[in-house]
């Protein structure tokens, strides 16, 4: 079967080969409008009503317009633009499919959020902190406030493909590991907890890492009431979005002390201005949304999208399906 693929990624020329290479057979069109990143919005393009298939991060609306898209394949984790009911109603009635490629960024964002509970836990930070400042030797203090990530208690905040990968990556180290999402059907080696039992949840863990996507049911959905919930001491993570927490709230709970620490790999906005109190805020370390980096990044996205194609034009299932 012969495709018209419409695609606005503007990666590097190995990386483009690779798709020119890999879709060779179906018919490419490059729109001149590129996406800056792949978290950019593309502009609208006409030449996309040609297209069976997008690859990339088309305009919304071009979506909704162009009723021969048969399939869009996004080359983010995220799907925040086209999460909402119009999108939605509209694929559906045509039976079109939306996939995205949480399978490339999983990995390298659990791995980047067990780092950094290593880090917290291990003391690396601040002993790293006093090598660039007074290079000072704090033994005994760092010693004894080192912790073990073995048989910790760890909650997971949404439980979709990185979720997953974190507690595969927990499970040396015989952490407890308990998960909140909506849908309560058991996984091995996590136990799914119901929203409703979430304070109890949070009142016994050491670590809680949020790996929300933004939708309108999450914005802000880490606030002062659920920080409140957290056992003192305990520490927190962000590998989801920014969107999901108050920040005010975040800030707040540093300052007086009742949370151990937080890692936010994602922030509201970004980047995150220099006087933003979370810059300050003790115990607050940030990274700038660079979780999900992969020094292979485009040719990993490139042959998630060609293997999806390859299923596509034969009639099987897409992987990172959505809708």
């Amino acid at each position: 079967m012969s495709l018209t693929i419409w695609t606005n990624v503007r990666f590097a020329d190995g990386a483009m080969r690779r798709l020119e290479e890999g879709a060779r057979g179906h018919r490419l069109i490059l729109s001149p409008h590129g996406a800056p990143s792949i978290l950019a919005a593309g502009a609208p393009d006409p030449a996309m009503a040609e297209a069976d298939v997008v690859f990339g991060q088309p305009d919304v609306g071009d979506c909704l317009r162009y009723g021969k898209v048969r399939w869009v394949h996004l080359t983010t984790a995220g799907f925040a633009r086209y999460d909402n009911d119009p999108f939605r109603e509209n694929f559906r009635a045509r039976g079109a499919a939306l996939t995205k490629s949480s399978a490339v960024f999983a990995e390298p964002a659990a791995q980047h959020a067990l780092a950094m509970m290593l880090a917290l836990d291990r003391q690396l930070l601040p002993t790293y902190r006093d090598q660039l400042t007074d290079r000072s030797w704090h033994m005994e203090e760092r010693r004894s406030a080192s912790r073990l990530l073995l048989g910790r208690t760890v909650v997971l905040l949404g439980f979709g493909t990185i979720g997953r990968r974190v507690a595969e990556l927990l499970a040396p180290f015989r952490c407890e590991v308990l998960a909140v999402r909506r849908q309560t059907r058991s996984e091995l080696g996590v136990r799914i907890v119901a929203e409703a039992d979430l304070t109890g949840v949070l009142a016994r863990a050491d670590h809680v890492i949020n790996v929300l996507p933004d939708s309108e049911a999450t914005r802000r959905w880490v606030n002062a009431r659920r920080l409140a919930c957290f056992r003192r001491g305990a520490r927190f993570y962000n590998v989801g979005r920014g969107t999901t927490v108050d920040q005010d709230a975040l800030v707040e709970a540093l300052r007086a002390g009742t949370l151990g620490g937080a890692y936010l790999d994602v922030t509201e906005p970004e980047p995150l201005p220099p006087d933003h109190p979370l810059w300050t805020a003790p115990n607050c370390f940030i990274t700038p949304h660079t979780a999900g980096g992969r020094d292979d990044q485009a040719e990993a996205l490139v042959d998630h999208f060609l293997g999806n194609l390859a299923a596509f034009a034969q009639g099987h299932a897409l992987t990172d399906r959505v809708l």
